[in-house]
């Protein structure tokens, strides 16, 4: 006599997941993660440097079109803030554009302001970003990023 309340073996056993069974899949998920993990920070890092050299070469604009206006570029003293008001000592303060040369300073991928120096290495200007460190010099990932590539 067979009783319907009555489960019977094969009912039983796929009920659910044995624990070697969520052990294992468990495991593949930590494989799998750690895979990802390992291919996608080096994609970060290199985003983050170009979104570096992007910014670079905003700023670069701003100040070639500040030293058409103003014949000059800024100061290192005055640095890139003259990209949004007018430094203090201008020689012909009426040439400077209104609302400045751009509408808001960025910080690096890091959090960091940009550097400025003028005269640069190279040029009339350096722009640069200290890297993921935060100081001058450095390697890989820590290395400067400037426009003098």
């Amino acid at each position: 006599m067979h009783h319907r309340d009555t489960p019977t073996p094969a009912r039983r056993r796929s009920a659910g997941f044995t624990l070697v069974e969520l052990m294992v899949a468990i495991v593949i998920i930590g494989l799998l993660s750690t895979v990802v993990m390992i291919n996608v920070m080096p994609s970060q890092d290199r985003a983050m440097t170009e979104k570096a050299r992007a910014d670079i070469s905003v700023l670069e604009q701003a100040l070639e079109t500040y030293r058409l206006d103003n014949m000059s570029y800024p100061t290192t003293a005055q640095g890139l803030p003259a990209l949004l008001d007018p430094p203090a000592g201008l020689a012909r303060p009426e040439r400077y554009r209104k609302g400045g040369y751009i509408r808001r300073l960025p910080e690096d991928p890091w959090g960091n302001a940009y550097q400025y120096r003028q005269p640069g290495r190279s040029g009339g200007f350096d722009v640069y970003s200290f890297g993921a460190d935060g100081a001058e010099g450095g390697d890989g990932d820590s290395a400067d990023i400037g426009n003098w590539r």
